[in-house]
């Protein structure tokens, strides 16, 4: 199981390079800049990126071990394994969060996916995006409910914006099994991608619809709720014009890019999603492997 593991950690790490790289990301850290940063930039993330992989390893390992375990057991149990990533990565980054949303959601991923593959036959019946995705739902059911919904003045961010707008974050992102990413990124990737465009572009494809329609609590906490809208109207724009095939789809997003920085806007929660974008339209390849995958 250890292969299995290995592989997976390396998509992972694949996913959240590609992320990184990806460029313009309007407010994001990429090549043509910091966005909205000032104490990080891409060669942090990839440092950051690379110190997770063995952590990612020890989240499918960790599922493969309580795949007998009620679902809303595991994820008590897979706290202390997202700490150690934490910690990964402040040491890596030098005490800066780079990729803390991203430990969340692929830790739940990447535990759901060892859980299938312990408790299953991927040959006679494939591991596929929406398995995992339910299996995800399973195992984060009622955490909006016990951890944003507290009686009292709210303690986080988290619990401000929920109190105040109703938004659930990666928190409800991971109860819904990510539906933003299932039924929203996930296809307009796998549409561009069939309709001949290069990996790169539908890469971007799916960050500008997830951009235009995510709830993003980063962009909330940074700009309000107007930073928010703001920042989802004017992606929504970029669509209308056409989109990754408007000719000057690059320009718009630069100048987009522009005025997210003069807004100090950042879309980090729409940036881990188009991670999980990308490693759930990869995993299934992955997982045909099958029988190689078993061997130690």
């Amino acid at each position: 199981m250890a292969r299995l593991a290995g592989s997976l950690a390396d998509l992972v790490v694949e996913a959240l390079l590609r992320e990184v790289w990806l460029t313009p990301k309007p407010g994001l850290v990429d090549r043509r800049n910091t966005g909205s940063h000032r104490d990080m930039d891409v060669a942090t993330f990839e440092r950051s990126a690379a110190a997770l992989r063995p952590g990612f390893a020890e989240f499918v390992m960790l599922g493969i071990e309580c795949a007998a375990v009620p679902a809303d057991a595991v994820l008590a149990l897979a706290r202390p394994a997202g700490l150690a990533c934490e910690r990964a990565m402040l040491s890596a980054s030098g005490g800066v969060n780079t990729h803390k949303g991203s430990i969340f959601a692929f830790g739940l991923l990447l535990t759901a996916v060892g859980r299938l593959w312990a408790s299953g036959d991927p040959a006679a019946d494939p591991i596929d995006a929406d398995a995992v995705c339910d299996e995800v739902a399973r195992i984060a059911d009622g955490i909006v409910a016990r951890e944003l919904r507290r009686p009292g003045e709210p303690r986080t961010a988290g619990e401000r914006l929920f109190q105040a707008h109703g938004l659930t974050g990666a928190r409800g992102e991971a109860e819904s099994g990510f539906a933003t990413v299932r039924h929203g990124a996930l296809p307009v990737l796998e549409r561009a991608l069939s309709d001949g465009h290069a990996e790169d572009t539908a890469f971007a494809a799916a960050f500008l619809h997830l951009l235009a329609r995510n709830a993003d609590t980063n962009l909330a906490a940074r700009g309000g709720i107007a930073g928010l809208r703001f920042a989802r109207a004017e992606a929504a724009r970029v669509e209308r014009a056409g989109g990754v095939a408007a000719r000057d789809f690059v320009a718009r997003m630069e100048a987009l890019d522009d005025a997210f920085i003069g807004r100090n806007l950042s879309p980090g929660g729409s940036a881990d999603l188009l991670a999980v974008t990308w490693a759930l339209h990869r995993l299934p390849r992955l997982l045909r492997s099958g029988p190689a995958l078993r061997s130690y």
